[in-house]
């Protein structure tokens, strides 16, 4: 598969061909979503608790008597059906943490990256600098490559990546991201893959 590289000011400077073993196979769907339920399980903290009738903090004597009132036998207040009584069979402090093959992990993000490519989402850049941090700037760079919606810019390949992550910051709907941590959950919530050519031999010899 060959894609165009284009410079900062959405002009094509050269055809690169991206490497086949990831960008030009079958995107597993469901590969990819059983990675993305098992990204966002392990991103529960897992501390929610409530208490149980034997740990709420009320009287535990029985409210009347048994006999002789008219009313439903009572035992105590703690009971889940009286207010300020214990939850029943509410939540409590758990793992959510999921499992999955690393070959399986990697097929998801190979998987990810060809469905960017095969799109034609994927936006490949000869360079990516900025003499200071300016939002305007970052702005200009989006418009000149067609970008209007969510985005992700890696970085970690490029210098002045200080300046690259300012200039992006202020942008919400666009992220910047190191080339390392590519993960399935970005890469199927942002649009638009934003790639310096440096990053992306880097991440075709990771993931190829």
């Amino acid at each position: 598969m060959k894609v165009a590289v284009r410079n900062m000011n959405g002009e094509q400077v050269e055809e690169i061909s991206l490497l086949e073993s990831i960008f030009d196979i079958e995107p597993n769907k469901a590969v990819m979503h059983q990675a993305l339920v098992r990204q966002l399980a392990n991103a529960r903290q897992g501390t929610h608790s409530t208490k149980t009738r034997s740990e709420v903090s009320r009287s535990g004597s029985k409210i009347w008597r048994q006999k002789g009132t008219g009313r439903a036998r009572q035992g105590s207040r703690r009971a889940p059906h009286w207010v300020g009584g214990g939850i029943a069979f509410g939540p409590k402090p758990r793992k959510y943490t999921k499992d999955m093959p690393k070959k399986m992990r990697r097929l998801a993000i190979r998987s990810a990256l060809a469905a960017k490519a095969q799109a034609g989402q994927l936006v490949i850049l000869d360079d990516l600098q900025f003499a200071a941090p300016k939002t305007k700037d970052a702005l200009s760079v989006l418009k000149n490559l067609g970008v209007s919606k969510s985005a992700i810019v890696l970085v970690g390949a490029v210098e002045n990546e200080e300046n690259i992550k300012r200039s992006f910051n202020n942008l919400q709907k666009v992220k910047t991201l190191h080339w390392q941590y590519i993960n399935v959950r970005d890469l199927l919530g942002h649009e638009h893959l934003i790639v310096p050519i440096a990053a992306l031999r880097r991440i075709e010899e990771l993931w190829g």
